[in-house]
């Protein structure tokens, strides 16, 4: 898996793309059906990241994956942004291991929600029991491009993935933070409490009621991830993962237009963060943009 270096790929993809418009005349549906099986189309699927060190007390906790795999004939974009907390051990461990946690799982293809959620668990029981003591976690959001046609995404904590469609911004995932789950961190024997002048947390420790993990919140916290599962369309233009500290600046729609015109998308991820650091984000900040090009037709 990558290290935190900056680096892009570009494939191409083939898909049937012509559509029969007679649907009156059989014999031009025919004809129209053959040439369906000439047509070729390829689509571009690129990917960029970059990080940077904050201005915290701390060295770089933020560590990604961005890379492509062919696994059981299938070709896999595999994306995640790890923002670790006390500490870089687990964010660390997460980056050599949790993928490949999930694709280990049997029932990956046929039951991948059900999958993602044991391997999330595995890994925090192999980080809980051999890698941090009672302090130290790191958030994940996790995303697995399917034959660049499906997308599956997962996340725990308060990184985020957003989907760019026809220039609109969506929010795939859910921000996991206290005042949003407190129900969830109180029926496990927890509180959540806020200071002045800082924001809500776990037992006044935690700002987040998911994560990997934190030991010594753990029975109020999970590592349990939301996950969505959606497919990629014509319209879609990018997707974008990204650690808080770029959301701490920058709405959804704020990030989209920021990026909208930059094709290259190693280009765009340094725009993101140069865009961060101008509103004066002092947080480690990490950005993966995977853009997809328009789909181009060719008759072979």
């Amino acid at each position: 898996m990558h290290n935190n270096n900056t680096e892009e790929e570009e494939d191409d993809e083939d898909e049937d793309e012509n559509e029969d418009e007679d649907e009156d005349d059989e014999d031009d549906e025919d004809e129209a059906d053959k040439e369906d099986e000439q047509e070729e189309s390829c689509r571009k699927v690129t990917h960029g990241f970059n990080l940077v060190e904050g201005k915290m007390a701390h060295r770089m906790e933020d560590f990604i994956v961005a890379e492509k795999r062919e696994y059981d004939g299938n070709e896999l974009g595999l994306y995640a942004i790890f923002d670790g907390h006390s500490g870089r051990k687990v964010a660390l461990y997460l980056q050599h291991h949790l993928f490949d946690n999930i694709l280990s799982e049997p029932d990956f293809w046929t039951s991948p929600k059900r999958a993602i959620k044991r391997a999330y668990k595995k890994t925090d029981s192999e980080i809980l029991e051999g890698i941090v003591s009672s302090r130290g976690g790191s958030t994940a959001v996790t995303a697995i491009l399917i034959n660049r046609e499906k997308l599956i995404v997962a996340n725990v904590g308060d990184s985020r993935a957003i989907i760019c469609e026809n220039g609109k911004a969506k929010q795939i995932t859910v921000d996991h933070e206290p005042q949003k789950e407190r129900e969830l961190v109180e029926s496990r024997g927890g509180f959540v409490s806020q200071r002045p002048g800082n924001v809500p947390r776990v037992d006044g420790q935690l700002a987040m009621t998911r994560a990997f993990g934190d030991e010594k919140v753990k029975d109020h916290i999970t590592s349990e991830p939301d996950i969505f599962i959606m497919n990629i369309n014509r319209g879609t233009e990018f997707i974008l993962l990204a650690s808080d500290g770029l959301w701490k600046v920058m709405s959804n729609q704020e990030a989209a237009d920021c990026i909208m015109e930059i094709d290259d998308a190693r280009e765009a991820s340094k725009a993101l963060i140069k865009e961060a650091l101008y509103r004066k984000s002092a947080d480690d900040i990490s950005c993966i943009v995977v853009k997809f090009d328009n789909i181009i037709s060719r008759v072979g």
